[in-house]
């Protein structure tokens, strides 16, 4: 009886170390693995890239995040929060449409270039081709452009009722221009575009988009 009871307690103590949570900074590991995939993309990233930028082994990484998979979607969020050289959301500002698209881009344009992390966007130009099996992480970024796509377009469309934008407006192909202008300054970056540059496309930009404006912003 007493052999049973300590195998019990052994097996009862495996368990337990099982459960335990990971010893690192989830946020840390996170930046580290989020970058692999930036600069690498989803299916160019091995379990062991990962892991070698993380510091962990994949036990740990499966145990924290349960899959590549899970992992990915995580450092798209963090991506996400990341902070912008100029704080806060443009499109909840209290500005007039042009302004608020030309802080946006501005901002991504020095995202893209920044020396810290790896050029372009994580996700505007992510698993474009992948294989077969990564499938439904392909959907997973693409509804997450189409995301976007909505917030361009409903910016837009605040635009418009608000006044500061031509009624006839076509809010969802404009919308598709600017999500366009990303995605290409997403790829110019990748290939060495500095900061000034894409600034520079960013004024052609706004150009066109001041076509549609139906009264020019107070100054700002």
């Amino acid at each position: 009886m007493t052999i049973v009871k300590n195998r019990k307690e052994t097996e009862n103590s495996s368990s337990r170390k099982r459960g335990r949570p990971p010893a690192f900074d989830r946020e840390t590991v996170l930046a580290a693995a989020r970058d692999t995939f930036w600069q690498h993309g989803y299916d160019g990233s091995s379990i062991a890239d990962l892991t070698a930028a993380m510091r962990i082994t994949p036990q740990s990484l499966y145990a924290a995040f349960g899959s590549k998979a899970e992992l990915y979607r995580e450092t798209l969020e963090q991506y996400r929060r990341m902070p912008r050289p100029e704080p806060g959301n443009p499109f909840e500002a209290n500005v007039d449409t042009v302004s608020a698209f030309e802080r946006f881009l501005t901002n991504s344009a020095k995202i893209f270039t920044a020396p810290e992390h790896p050029k372009g966007c994580m996700i505007s130009t992510a698993v474009l081709n992948c294989a077969e099996e990564n499938e439904p992480i392909a959907h997973h970024v693409s509804s997450m452009r189409r995301q976007t796509l909505d917030v361009f377009t409903t910016r837009i469309e605040r635009g418009m009722a608000e006044g500061d934008m031509r009624a006839n407006t076509n809010a969802r192909s404009l919308a598709r221009f600017l999500g366009a202008i990303v995605q290409g300054m997403s790829v110019q970056a990748r290939d060495g575009a500095t900061t000034d540059e894409l600034l520079a496309l960013i004024g052609h930009a706004t150009s066109e988009l001041r076509k549609y404006q139906l009264q020019q912003p107070a100054d700002r």
